[in-house]
């Protein structure tokens, strides 16, 4: 190009320093920014670095990200809290923890406030990573610098503590949200809702849920696949049909989960024939089956002696190309084979697993 007489303007350098940078090669990309500075044009301004960052930490290339904040201070940058915020969303991105703690202090160090996004990430992270307790101090650290927690860092800080399994310090701090006044959003209730299930509390979610319902909350499709399991966990097995059969006067779509859910809880409670009716009934919503769901069925028409619908359900495994998981394989053996429960009926199988007694293992895991 200069060899032709064509002086390379902004855009060509902008073009090549960003090539540079994604490609990991700083040395080339610093010597482009110093001549296009030594012959008076505009270097690439922060948002420029900040996007080419970003998707470095996005495919989590964390430290190339860390390599160009390097490179915006040899040129005399100097990065912003935004900046920071991207370095250590991409180190919690990659469980490196430390490393985020790290650059946190470096932004103190700058002399730059951290945000309550910056707070939020790593409170996240900690939360991701199983540190719950330093996600705890930090949250505690927010409130004694006067940052008023957001609905993201209640949320964040929610769903870490009934991962880690404590659910009375969970409706604590929901309590403590609900009196501070920060305004709750769809992923607030997935949250509380999930966790209480999660965690043998199903009872209590159904109040929670039966009370939101009062009040005119507007739930997702999430929320309500997660009550109708609660309502059979607890034996309340029409209220979860009813709450099933009104998924569209309120305006929302089952999912493969939700029929699932249903499916599965049918043929537990015997109504074999109605959960074939609502497989049917899904297929012509356009709803198609995935490989868990089929899987799951199998296992449980299996565990109840429905051999030929079991079968059925295998050809649909076959047919959509799909394979069964080592659970069901295993189940499979173990009621089939010399001395199974339903050896005898290994003939209402689909041919393909009517697998010899001697070896059983070795063909339907080649099978498959």
């Amino acid at each position: 190009m200069i060899d032709t007489g064509v002086r390379p303007d902004t855009a060509v350098y902008r073009s090549l320093i960003q090539g540079f940078c994604t490609h990991g090669d700083l040395v080339k990309a610093k010597e482009y920014v110093t001549e296009m500075m030594n012959k008076g044009m505009l270097p690439p301004d922060i948002m420029f670095f900040s996007s080419i960052m970003q998707n470095l930490c996005t495919e989590g290339r964390v430290i190339e990200a860390r390599d160009i904040l390097d490179l915006m201070v040899h040129i005399g940058m100097r990065p912003d809290v935004p900046i920071f915020n991207l370095l250590i969303g991409g180190y919690c991105l990659v469980c490196k923890m430390e490393d985020a703690t790290k650059v946190f202090d470096d932004m103190v160090s700058y002399g730059l406030e951290p945000c309550n996004i910056t707070d939020g990430m790593l409170i996240n992270g900690y939360c991701k990573n199983r540190r719950i307790d330093d996600g705890l101090i930090l949250f505690k650290e927010m409130l004694h610098k006067g940052l008023k927690p957001t609905t993201f860092n209640y949320n964040v800080i929610l769903d870490g503590l009934f991962l880690a399994g404590r659910t009375v310090a969970a409706k604590e701090k929901f309590n403590e949200m609900v009196e501070s006044g920060v305004s709750m959003c769809i992923s607030t209730y997935s949250i509380v809702l999930g966790g209480l299930c999660r965690n043998s509390c199903s009872s209590e979610a159904i109040t929670l849920f039966q009370k939101l319902s009062t009040m005119n909350v507007k739930f997702d499709i999430r929320i309500v696949n997660i009550m109708i399991g609660a309502f059979y966990r607890v034996r309340r097995n029409q209220e979860a049909k009813d709450l099933f059969a009104a998924i569209p006067s309120n305006g929302l779509a089952a999912n493969v989960v939700t029929y699932s859910i249903m499916i599965i809880n049918l043929i537990k409670e015997g109504s074999v024939e109605e959960a074939d009716n609502l497989f049917l009934s899904m297929e012509k919503s356009g709803c198609t089956a995935d490989s868990c769901m089929l899987n799951h069925i199998i296992r449980r028409l299996l565990e109840k002696g429905e051999m030929v619908k079991a079968g059925n359900y295998i050809s649909k495994v076959d047919a959509n190309s799909y394979s069964l998981e080592a659970k069901t394989v295993s189940l499979l053996i173990s009621l089939f084979s010399r001395k199974g429960k339903y050896r005898e009926h290994i003939t209402l199988l689909p041919t393909k697993y009517q697998f010899r007694e001697e070896a059983a293992t070795v063909e339907l895991f080649d099978t498959w």
